[in-house]
């Protein structure tokens, strides 16, 4: 041991003295300010969106159902065009002008025909496209009017007692009263039904945002955006909204296939769209009065796979996004 020590101590005072020796120009020298690389070392590239996206698209799942809604979007739209397409509303005749009622999937009619001989095919993605409609039309309005009701009422201290009672007497009418008795009232149509899933339906959106804005509003941002006298219509749009993106995504996403399964069951208790203009509900509903028939339990299969495609696709996307969008899973 005495031994390795004096090697050691050997060694550190010949490196010792070699720096001594050395003239002082030789061991330092003056780095030049470059201002353009100090600007480079603080600068980020950081895009919320683009983080967001990346995230998104990083969940296979999400993204094989989001390219499963997106070409049932655009098929529903094109396929009246297409050439070879029936009409929704069409009657099909054989060669004697007798109906073809009942006929099973075949190469002709690939989702087969009703019981008065109307292509299944044909409307099913009419019914489809009738369904998405009204299911983004109900998603759209809840989202605006949830966002600026919500905002308003969990911002502005005054306004919170008035909320409060409007959405204390609306909360506590049932919505499916709501439905029924407007599809008493007015003549039922797509109109109508998204007006009164409208009408109420923004409650749940209000009061949620209501909830997210009071735990937030009075963090040190915003009370310094206030003491600096920003307006309060700025901070809504630039302190507070940012944070909710993702649960607003969420219940956009959600209000979607609630809506859809709102027609299904107005439809089912006979208030929903008329016959003539095909649904997802109507043909649900008559193909559960056929559900007894073993040769006709196919008029229910395949309106109810489109439901079933429509809804879990919109429920994974929307939490899957909600995830993406949160800041705390972005890199």
């Amino acid at each position: 041991m005495a031994l390795r020590h004096k090697k050691v101590t050997s060694v550190e005072n010949s490196i010792n003295d070699s720096f001594r020796n050395m003239p002082e120009d030789d061991l330092f020298e003056f780095a030049e300010f470059d201002e353009t690389a100090a600007e480079r070392s603080g600068y980020s590239n950081y895009s919320y969106w683009r983080s967001t996206f990346q995230v998104f698209f990083k969940n296979k799942v999400a993204v094989a159902l989001l390219i499963v809604i997106g070409v049932t979007l655009l098929f529903t739209f094109i396929q009246p065009i297409l050439p070879g397409q029936r009409s929704a509303t069409e009657i099909v005749n054989d060669a004697s002008g007798m109906q073809i009622r009942n006929q099973v999937p075949n190469a002709e009619f690939w989702f087969g025909t009703n019981s008065i001989g109307q292509d299944l095919w044909s409307r099913v993605w009419s019914g489809t496209r009738t369904s998405l409609l009204i299911g983004f039309a109900v998603a759209l309005t809840e989202a605006v009017l949830g966002i600026l009701m919500g905002v308003l009422w969990g911002y502005v201290r005054k306004l919170d007692r008035l909320f409060t009672e409007i959405y204390n007497v609306l909360d506590n009418i049932p919505q499916t009263v709501v439905l029924i008795l407007f599809s008493y009232i007015m003549r039922p149509s797509v109109s109508t039904l998204v007006f009164a899933m409208c009408l109420t339906g923004w409650l749940d959106m209000a009061r949620f945002i209501r909830n997210q804005i009071i735990i937030i509003r009075d963090r040190d941002y915003n009370l310094a955006s206030r003491c600096l006298g920003t307006p309060t219509h700025r901070i809504m749009v630039k302190n507070l909204l940012p944070y909710l993106v993702s649960v607003i995504m969420m219940r956009m996403a959600l209000a979607i296939p609630a809506a859809i399964g709102n027609e299904v069951f107005l439809t089912y208790i006979g208030l929903g769209l008329p016959v003539s203009i095909p649904s997802l509900g109507n043909l649900i509903n008559e193909g559960r009065i056929l559900m007894t028939s073993a040769d006709l339990r196919y008029q229910l299969f395949f309106p109810a796979i489109a439901l079933s495609v429509v809804t879990i696709s919109f429920y994974i996307i929307g939490n899957a996004f909600a995830d993406a969008s949160d800041p705390k899973n972005h890199i």
